[in-house]
């Protein structure tokens, strides 16, 4: 095992950790033991080192107890009792092996191998089998009962997941993987059909996996002790012979994994048990879709060319490096310093995003470097630092196992934040209530044994609204929470505002024309969210992509101040960020006007000690933002573009005015793994490194740097951190790293919120959480607990301004966007994986009364026409979405999603307002000419991609 392992933690203990602080001292085969009270007489013996045999227990779910293999003897007691469902008691006296357990246990795994294929050498579990482990533990050497009589062995496969296959006829019925699907990931797909012995595990109503609800989560799959449920990898290539703990490159949770790997090889992923973000469980994507990183597509090799209609030359990384150099300098020596610039990604680690932003500093001389985040969470970074001071969430993922309330806005967990869902569920279940705000009916509304208490369906582009008005209602009824207003918050800020709040145009009743929230609907759930114990607010891009997408993260700031939810598990405010390093990729100084650790570039104090680190001298002035950088390349002012790991083209809004930004570049470098849209105008494209591929760190949306560490060599000989290296020499600065370690090293010499962010601290406690410095030397998962970073908490008035984006005669609905689950940003890795057949393409959900009133049928292909273009994409007539809504997501470029998004933005960050968007839909028989554009621009690329690598 190579990375962060603590076999203690690794190990399978047979039943959950019992919480008591009180402890039970009792004794096992002769042995004292001590254990918390209401821990199992298996688990405890698994923590003295003594190891019952199992079959249906593992410590990832309640103990159940079907099996009968973990029989124990207990001093006093008839019988011969689970141990993995028998609690300890004080003085317990327990034995584990007996002449007359042995039996008993021989016998039960008698029963179980009489009705199982004996084919283990053939078997794809072999070598990894707990029920091969436990015949040979009981030492089972011969069945008596044949396989003539009835059995189950002549049961047919399901093979109808892309990623793992079913088995029934070797289920020994243990029920974990029923379990597993109901209590770690809560979809309750799976269940035991019919009775004795005719029961067997059915997806849905006797459903093939694929036509049930089943989601892929691989919890099951995991769950399995026997080879029922194979993953098709381990069938194909067989078991893995070595392991690499890292950390899933996909959305913001930021789950540990265990690549398993052959050779080089990466066999399947394994949720890692101990990673701190997931406990142990994962989605389809982090769990199965990681085919990308091989996928025939990758960009092996460093190309260049003159001009953006001539065929690629494939060239060495010294040549590639040269003649991108090159380039800047022409273009700076006659356009200006501040002619280049360069966009970090969000997808590679803080290492390489510290060095990208270093170079543009250092090398290119001034400050025009952004991020992705700019399209996303810029908002939450403004609106979190100017209340609370500072840009992060307050919680880590924990705590919402101490949440009474929780209120979602804007964010649809299940799909974009799987793991997280299923741990927001599984609180739900336990008996939290729920406030979900979003103009669309999302799956986290009702889920089995829960059911929101309110929907609150709210208008695009209303939040501001909607937030003041809960805030109204609260002081209207005296919930507000005047101690720690007094003693935690600024008094005259919070005058200032309570004078702008108490306004009766706020109220519910004035803003119900507004939102579409009915008032008394409104009412009760802010009495709920300020009166029912702990509350917490998730939010994501439904809250940040908007016009006032700054002024919406003041006004969730504000509500929770008002009622004391800060500084304590199970409150706070919880940005769920999309993309894996958005947090990091802010933290890194990826802002134009901020350096690492969001200080402003013109603050001379901390410019020094960047240029005495960094041995340069640095501007003072704000750099350009990703709009300013497109408009300026359309002007002719800026010409050259470094871009890591980000495909604008096709995630930035109105496509037609980015495409045209890109052609107007003199010098366009674009390191990626894939030839993306963006890569499709590029001068220079350097291969990128998958996370498989490279060391380093990424940090959540918690907040959490975990490491990403290198289970195969980069297919294309270099990790993203060294092609940055590369072109830094090129270009006369030298950056003499020897490894991702020593970038951390600096970092934390620069960054106060860093300074205890060590590999070697990292490898010691598995993650951290920041900030981790001398008074935070494990790290910080719940912020604000005393006081606020800014001190006291700033209370700032949230006005609402209408959007500029109206709909009227000509475009009478609103158009909004987001993610689906088995999809990922812009797909260009997921649409590489099996993850296809659940989302193929891009769709348009529309109510049915807008449907019928056009002429629309599910499955139509629709035109959609904004003030900034036109796409076509099929018709999904759909109830989740309410009159006069339409929604779609952006995961397949063809689709043009952001050809139809204007570049309205918000008012402090320029954050995209990709969630209100004013359009037509009405039924066609063609796509849309920028659709005919794309097909014809994207082939001839293609084309020219082709030429190249023909050659070679």
């Amino acid at each position: 095992m190579i990375g962060y392992f603590d076999p203690k933690t690794d190990r399978d203990l047979g039943t959950p950790a019992s919480l008591s602080t009180t402890l039970i001292t009792l004794e096992i085969d002769g042995e004292q033991v001590q254990v918390p009270e209401g821990t199992s007489v298996m688990r405890a013996a698994a923590l003295a080192g003594i190891n019952i045999p199992k079959l249906c227990a593992t410590d990832s779910l309640k103990s159940f107890g079907s099996c009968r293999v973990c029989l124990v003897e207990i001093e006093g007691r008839r019988g011969y009792p689970a141990s993995c469902t028998t609690p300890v008691s004080e003085g317990m006296v327990v034995r584990t092996e007996t002449p007359r357990i042995n039996k008993l246990r021989k016998n039960v795994m008698e029963l179980y191998i009489s009705d199982h294929p004996l084919d283990c050498l053939t078997c794809p579990s072999n070598g990894n089998c707990e029920l091969q482990d436990m015949v040979g533990v009981v030492g089972l050497r011969e069945v008596r009962y044949g396989l003539s009589v009835s059995n189950h062995l002549h049961l047919p496969k399901d093979t109808s997941n892309p990623y793992f296959t079913f088995d029934p006829s070797k289920c020994i019925l243990c029920s974990r993987c029923v379990r597993a699907c109901e209590e770690t990931q809560g979809t309750f797909a799976l269940t035991i059909n019919s009775r004795g012995f005719d029961s067997k595990i059915t997806a849905g109503a006797n459903e093939a996996f694929m036509d049930s609800e089943c989601v892929s989560c691989g919890a099951c799959v995991q769950a399995c002790p026997t080879a029922t449920l194979s993953e098709n990898t381990v069938i194909e290539f067989g078991q893995a012979d070595h392991s690499v703990i890292t950390t899933c490159a996909y959305c913001g949770v930021g789950c540990s994994f265990k690549a398993e790997m052959k050779g080089n090889r990466v066999v399947n992923m394994v949720p890692y048990k101990d990673g701190k973000a997931n406990r142990g469980h994962a989605c389809v994507k982090g769990r199965f879709a990681f085919g990308y990183a091989t996928h025939q597509d990758r960009i092996t090799q460093p190309m260049i060319r003159d001009r953006i209609d001539q065929p690629w030359r494939t060239v060495s990384w010294d040549e590639a490096f040269q003649f991108a150099a090159s380039r800047i300098r022409q273009i700076q020596d006659q356009y200006g310093t501040n002619s280049v610039g360069a966009i970090t990604s969000s997808r590679c680690t803080n290492e390489e995003t510290y060095l990208v932003q270093k170079l543009v500093r250092a090398a290119f001389g001034n400050n025009n470097v952004d991020t992705c985040a700019r399209v996303c969470h810029s908002p939450t970074g403004y609106g979190l630092k100017m209340t609370l001071g500072e840009s992060a969430g307050t919680q880590d993922f924990d705590s919402v196992e101490h949440t009474d309330v929780v209120m979602v806005i804007g964010a649809n967990p299940t799909d974009a934040h799987p793991v997280f869902g299923s741990r927001l569920k599984k609180r739900l279940r336990q008996g939290a209530r729920l406030i979900v705000v979003d103009p669309r009916q999302i799956d986290l509304l009702k889920g089995p044994h829960y059911q929101a208490d309110h929907h609150l369906q709210l208008r695009p582009g209303t939040n501001v609204a909607f937030i003041n008005a809960m805030a109204h209602t609260i002081i209207s009824e005296g919930l507000e929470h005047k101690d720690f207003i007094t003693a935690r918050c600024d008094q005259a800020a919070y005058q200032q505002w309570l004078s702008f709040i108490s306004d009766s145009r706020h109220s519910p009743e004035a803003t119900e024309a507004i939102t579409g929230i009915p008032a008394a609907e409104l009412r009760a759930a802010a009495r709920l969210y300020a009166s029912e114990g702990n509350s917490a607010i998730y939010y994501g891009l439904g809250v940040t992509e908007h016009s006032q997408g700054s002024t919406m993260v003041t006004g969730i700031a504000n509500l929770a101040m008002l009622t004391g939810n800060f500084g304590r598990p199970g409150v706070g405010v919880n940005p769920l960020r999309g993309q894996n390093n958005v947090q990091g990729s802010c933290d890194m100084g990826s802002f134009p006007h901020e350096l690492p650790g969001y200080r402003h570039v013109s603050d001379s104090s901390v410019r020094q000690l960047f240029e005495q680190e960094w041995q340069v001298s640095l501007a003072d002035q704000p750099g350009l933002r990703i709009p300013n950088m497109f408009e300026a390349a359309i002007a002719g002012s800026f010409k050259a573009l470094y871009c890591q790991g980000e495909d604008i083209a096709q995630s930035d809004p109105n496509t037609q005015h980015v495409e045209a930004a890109l052609g107007s570049l003199e010098c366009l470098i674009v390191q990626d793994i894939f030839l993306n849209e963006t890569a499709k105008y590029a001068h220079v494209l350097l291969p990128g490194a998958t996370f498989l591929e490279k060391n380093g760190t990424f940090t959540n949306a918690e907040r959490r740097i975990a490491r990403v560490r290198k289970a195969m060599p980069p297919l294309a000989g270099k990790e993203d951190w060294q092609v940055t290296q590369g072109l830094a020499a090129a270009l006369g600065y030298t950056m003499p790293y020897q490894h991702p370690s020593e970038i951390m090293d600096e970092i934390a010499r620069l960054t106060p919120s860093f300074h205890g962010v060590s590999y070697a601290r990292l490898e010691e406690l598995g993650s951290i959480q920041w900030p981790c410095n001398d008074e935070h030397p494990q790290g910080t998962p719940v912020m604000h607990e005393e006081s606020f970073t800014i001190g006291q908490g700033h209370f700032i008035p949230t006005e609402f301004v209408p959007t500029e984006e109206r709909v009227n005669g000509r475009y009478p609905l609103l158009l909004t966007t987001g993610r689906i689950l088995s999809q990922y940003n812009v797909g260009a890795q997921t649409r590489r994986t099996a993850n296809v057949a659940w989302h193929a393409e891009d769709v348009l959900e529309l109510h049915p009364h807008d449907a019928e009133e056009r002429g629309i049928s599910d499955g139509d292909w629709v035109g959609i026409s904004s003030r900034a273009g036109h796409t076509v994409l099929r018709a999904c007539v759909s109830s989740r979405m309410q009159p006069g809504v339409v929604y779609t997501t952006f995961h397949h470029p063809f689709s043009g999603a952001n050809v139809i998004t204007t570049d309205n933005s918000d008012w402090a960050t320029n954050c995209p307002e990709y969630k209100v968007t004013a359009v037509q839909a009405e039924k066609v028989t063609e796509i849309s000419k920028w659709q005919e554009r794309f097909r014809h621009h994207d082939n001839h690329q293609r084309q020219l991609l082709n030429e190249s690598q023909a050659e070679v």
